[in-house]
């Protein structure tokens, strides 16, 4: 699978890069920084990934505002985008659904847990049918 994923915290990008290698499969990661950078990456047919993880909070441009963009163009929005973040704001769950997201994770303190929760997406995305835009 091709993977984007929208994070602007080098920790976080570095954590799922070792989660990643410990599941032993060759998915590619492809990193941008902001929702900004991914809509440029997205510009291009090569780079259109099977599914988005995407942090909420970011400068430039939050989650919520890429998501909008996202799911308004005929294209891209079919895309599986998977919300990966620490903010358990109801009110930012409930508008990530009602914009048309496939999946809303909370990031966990612990690495395990982290490690895990990653594993489980990564084996659900696998197996899923993905639909191509």
């Amino acid at each position: 699978m091709k993977i984007l994923f929208i994070e602007d915290d080098a920790i976080e990008t570095m954590k799922l890069d070792r989660t990643i290698s410990k599941l032993q499969v060759k998915h590619t990661i492809i990193q941008a920084n902001n929702g900004e950078d991914a809509l440029k990456i997205l510009t291009d047919p090569q780079n259109i990934p099977d599914i988005i993880l995407l942090d909420l909070n970011m400068p430039r441009m939050n989650g919520i505002e890429f998501l909008q963009i996202l799911k308004s163009n005929p294209t891209l929005k079919y895309l599986p985008t998977i919300i990966l973040t620490t903010s358990e704001n109801r009110t930012d769950l409930k508008e990530c659904y009602k914009i048309g997201i496939a999946g809303y994770v909370i990031k966990p303190l612990k690495y395990e847990d982290y490690e895990d929760k990653i594993r489980k997406v990564i084996a659900y995305w696998e197996v899923n049918e993905l639909v191509k835009a």
